[in-house]
């Protein structure tokens, strides 16, 4: 499983570039998952629902399930976050994972950047960052600069970057259909 990450400050993008990234990257025949940072105090369970009385009881892990889909919960109780390797590990395999935030952690990503914001640049001081998508040109980058607004773009970008041609023309012909 190839693993690329987006990575900016607060308000740059991320979020809804991913949202235009996965269905370009589908549409090049990859299965792509995603993992997303959140802020410590984030919460995916209401007051009143069973699996949150669970968990307010005391319960580690909760799991929800049903026809369509499933979900785990885990309280960390003190214990440290997880860094991206721990939550891959829970992960079913697919060709890309796409890690948006964590943007501290060893793997290479591209920076989503909006100078308007006032924000400086990540690339600076992160050597893993291998390009930068951005809303306005950024003369003397000396890394590979792709517009913010095209998806398309960007995702043949990435599938290049992380050597996911062969995946993304989907499986060999077997029948000699060239």
């Amino acid at each position: 499983m190839k693993v690329f990450g987006l990575a900016g400050w607060s308000g740059s993008g991320k979020t809804t570039l991913v949202t235009k990234l996965i269905p370009a990257l589908v549409r090049h025949g990859l299965s792509v998952s995603t993992l997303k940072h959140a802020h410590h105090g984030f919460e995916v369970d209401t007051p009143g629902k069973d699996s949150y009385e669970h968990r307010a009881a005391g319960a580690t892990e909760v799991m929800v399930a049903s026809a369509r889909r499933w979900a785990l919960m885990r309280d960390l109780r003190g214990e440290p976050e997880p860094t991206v390797a721990d939550l891959m590990r829970q992960m079913a395999p697919v060709d890309l994972l796409l890690v948006e935030g964590f943007k501290r952690e060893i793997y290479e990503k591209l920076e989503v950047h909006r100078p308007a914001r006032g924000k400086p640049l990540l690339c600076h001081n992160d050597p893993r960052i291998v390009a930068v998508a951005s809303d306005a040109p950024l003369p003397g980058l000396d890394l590979p600069q792709l517009d913010l607004n095209d998806a398309e773009a960007i995702a043949t970008f990435i599938i290049a970057h992380c050597g996911l041609e062969a995946a993304a023309n989907g499986p060999p012909d077997t029948e000699g259909h060239g």
